[in-house]
């Protein structure tokens, strides 16, 4: 049955854009991890022709903007879900507070949310300029090696962030409780499986 009122609905349709829009960041990130840089490593620059630079191009495009609009779907989230009382307006409420400490639940969503913005940081500012500028040419011969370097850092970090960020998302709904043994569990966890899916990106 559809939900009856005006705030209910909103808040799933912003957690149904925010995952929608995430689910095309995390591809976009996992593509360029796992099937782009492998293929490069392979077959030389390969972006120097014309199929490969409007492939990048597209997957840049894709990469950049999916992640700001995940972002900014996230935070929409987080006030409705966490900073907003029906009938009273905005403020902390029982989803964010329990009793007079920050919830459970809403640590795992910043957590989440700190680790999002790290990898956020790194596509939009580090690996995606760097990127751009060896696409166009407008590196000098001696940077491009310290460009590519620099690029593919910032995405293999985003790209081992993905499994813990991804693991503190969904825990709030479906874990609950939060301890020094569930984050390092859950961050041990998520870096393991990225780990096995980067080794096997460089065998296939």
């Amino acid at each position: 049955m559809a939900l009856s009122d005006f705030y209910s609905n909103l808040q799933v349709l912003v957690r149904w854009l925010h995952e929608l829009v995430g689910i095309m960041w995390i591809g976009s990130i996992y593509f360029f991890d796992f099937v782009i840089v492998p293929a490069q490593r392979a077959g030389g620059d390969a972006g120097n022709g014309t199929v490969h630079s409007t492939l990048l191009r597209r997957a840049l495009w894709w990469i950049r903007w999916a992640g700001l609009a995940a972002v900014g779907f996230g935070l929409i989230l987080l006030v409705v879900t966490y900073f907003y009382i029906p009938g009273e307006g905005f403020g902390p409420n029982k989803m964010f507070l329990d009793g007079q400490v920050i919830s459970d639940r809403a640590i795992w969503i910043f957590f989440g949310m700190t680790v999002a913005l790290v990898m956020f940081f790194n596509i939009w500012f580090v690996m995606e300029p760097a990127q751009k500028k060896l696409l166009l040419g407008e590196a000098t011969p001696e940077d491009v090696a310290f460009l590519r370097r620099r690029s593919f850092r910032a995405l293999r970090t985003a790209t081992f962030f993905s499994g813990p960020m991804l693991f503190a998302m969904l825990a709030p709904s479906h874990y609950g409780a939060i301890s020094l043994t569930s984050l390092v569990a859950a961050m041990t966890a998520g870096f393991l499986v990225i780990w096995c899916a980067v080794k096997i990106s460089t065998v296939i």
